[in-house]
């Protein structure tokens, strides 16, 4: 299946390098083996396979290779400082790609600086367009394959949902006990398990650290950090509430999503905004990335409690609002009026179920599937 990053991959790659992370197994290795095949010569080299390591640690890859691929390479000591160094020796028209899970994009942030150096993209799980044209299927189709198997290629293409569900009791667990213990201490890996058992069942609500804290027996400040380490790991996002005040919004409660929709305990509606929430955070990232813009995605809520879902702002300006509904096409109030108060801005319902498309006012009201088709990347 082509992930709809690969033209874009393609074209940087014969600038700078290339940094691709993102969660475990969301296909990145997958999809630097497929532009490998583009590239003569190219080496995909990977740092957990014993003869790959040789051959970083030795550079004794072929001068000829047009593309050298270094898999996880974040787990070499002092890695940003020996990638310098090959970069800035290597021949004219060699491309390098540097994959790695999110602690690629965690480690990047500090240490020796390849400043100017290199493209970084952020791999996200499937989405519906990639899912209809690798397939064929309509919007609707890829979106219920979503919400039913969650976007991690493995579970998401495999033959029985039985397949799915063993993938995933085996990903959260292997996540739990490799890459959150490079952030913690042992005796914390009991306290994290029960804190993802509680996000996974509070999803799409407010969620206040202070009264987990208690449940679990720890400070705010400690699980705020745990609250970091998942965010680092790629496994939930925070979506905090707009202010045009940044450090009041961070004040406020965040509401916790999963890159993985299959993980989430709810109904569909539950799932449903989940899914709705990864494809909007890939947007934005997909904005950031390409483009260099400002876009952070939001959600609203006002004091007598009156939500909308998911906003889009570039520098602090609203540049759409989404509110999701499983099969309810009635406009809610509160949306018709921040619809009123942001007039330059795009307000639609995203319903699940919707007969036909309409135009309420400045409101309009879609079916989920395809407006979420037409997405960027």
């Amino acid at each position: 299946m082509q992930r709809n990053l690969t033209p874009y991959l393609q074209t940087d790659l014969a600038r700078k390098m290339v940094f691709l992370s993102g969660p475990r197994q969301a296909g990145k290795t997958t999809l630097a083996c497929a532009l490998a095949t583009d590239w003569p010569n190219a080496q995909v080299l990977n740092w957990d396979v014993a003869a790959d390591r040789r051959v970083i640690i030795n550079q004794s890859w072929s001068p000829a290779a047009r593309l050298l691929v270094f898999d996880e390479l974040h787990k070499m000591k002092d890695w940003k400082v020996w990638l310098k160094g090959v970069h800035d020796g290597k021949p004219d028209g060699q491309a390098i790609l540097v994959t790695g899970s999110a602690r690629l994009e965690t480690f990047r942030q500090s240490g020796e600086s390849l400043a100017g150096r290199y493209f970084a993209w952020r791999l996200h799980p499937v989405t519906v367009a990639e899912w209809m044209a690798a397939s064929g299927a309509s919007a609707e189709e890829a979106l219920a394959r979503i919400l039913e198997r969650g976007g991690f290629p493995e579970p998401f293409l495999a033959d029985q949902p039985s397949d799915a569900a063993r993938w995933r009791r085996q990903y959260l667990e292997g996540v739990i006990r490799d890459d959150i213990l490079e952030f913690s201490r042992v005796g914390e890996l009991r306290a994290m398990r029960l804190f993802i058992d509680m996000l996974r069942g509070r999803v799409g609500s407010p969620v206040s650290l202070a009264s987990l804290a208690r449940d679990l027996q720890v400070s705010p400040t400690t699980l705020g950090r745990y609250l970091e380490i998942l965010e680092a790991l790629h496994i939930v996002f925070a979506v905090r509430p707009f202010h045009r005040n940044i450090a009041r919004a961070l004040l406020k409660e965040p509401k916790i999503y999963f890159f993985d929709t299959g993980l989430v305990e709810g109904d569909e509606g539950v799932r449903f905004e989940n899914a709705c929430a990864t494809m909007l955070l890939r947007h934005a990232h997909f904005l950031q990335d390409a483009a260099g813009r400002e876009i952070r995605l939001h959600y609203i809520r006002d004091k007598e409690g009156r939500e909308i879902d998911f906003v889009l702002c570039e520098k602090e300006e609203p540049l759409g609002f989404a509110e999701c509904k499983l099969a309810d096409s009635t406009v809610p109030p509160f949306l018709a009026a921040v619809a009123e108060r942001f007039p330059a801005a795009g307000t639609t319902l995203l319903v699940r179920y919707l007969r036909q498309t309409e135009q309420r006012g400045r409101i309009t009201v879609e079916r989920a599937a395809e407006w979420l088709a037409r997405l960027a990347a």
